[in-house]
């Protein structure tokens, strides 16, 4: 017979009784019955049949992990700091994973189009601020006090893209968010 493995599944209690009322009649075990079937299945087939044949939709494909304690912790700790329901963190992971892609969740995806925005923003004050043609109704140019508020708010911007990073690169990496310095 070879190598043996377990098969196992769900279905409906109701389901489950009239299973096993149809392996009591037939004298046999549940077990016994459902893999008869299955090979009964596989012997007359090459295919799968149509009706078996597994559903087009992504989100109908659901995969079943068994994670320790531990690792169950720090998956929800991990999902959590980024807002995320364990199993949409854990779906994002195996796509970057098979798809070599760096995952950057929505949250921090807006906060970097936000930060994007603020640089523009900067930017078009450092144009201004570095003296160019004016209007005839503007001041004569930027105080010192200007200059100063432009390069605080960079580097305020600075930092926070560097934290952003940094936050995004540890949450990634194995171990407990506060063992990570």
């Amino acid at each position: 017979m070879g190598t043996c493995a377990h098969l196992s599944t769900w279905i409906a209690a109701e389901a489950k009784q009239r299973f096993s009322a149809a392996a009591s009649h037939l004298g046999l075990s549940e077990s016994a019955l459902l893999r008869r079937l299955v090979l009964q299945l596989l012997a007359g087939a090459t295919e799968a049949p149509a009706s078996l044949a597994a559903p087009d939709r992504a989100r109908d494909a659901r995969i079943t992990v068994r994670l320790v304690h531990e690792d169950r912790a720090l998956l929800r700790e991990r999902a959590a700091a980024r807002a995320m329901p364990a199993s949409t963190y854990v779906s994002a992971l195996v796509r970057a994973h098979l798809r070599s892609l760096t995952p950057l969740p929505d949250r921090e995806l807006s906060a970097l189009k936000a930060m994007t925005a603020e640089l523009a923003a900067l930017g078009r004050s450092l144009t201004t601020t570095a003296g160019l043609p004016r209007g005839p109704d503007q001041g004569s140019g930027p105080t010192r006090e200007d200059v100063f508020a432009i390069v605080r708010a960079c580097e305020a911007l600075r930092d926070h893209t560097r934290g952003l990073i940094k936050a995004n690169l540890l949450s990634w990496q194995q171990g407990h968010t506060d063992e990570i310095r």
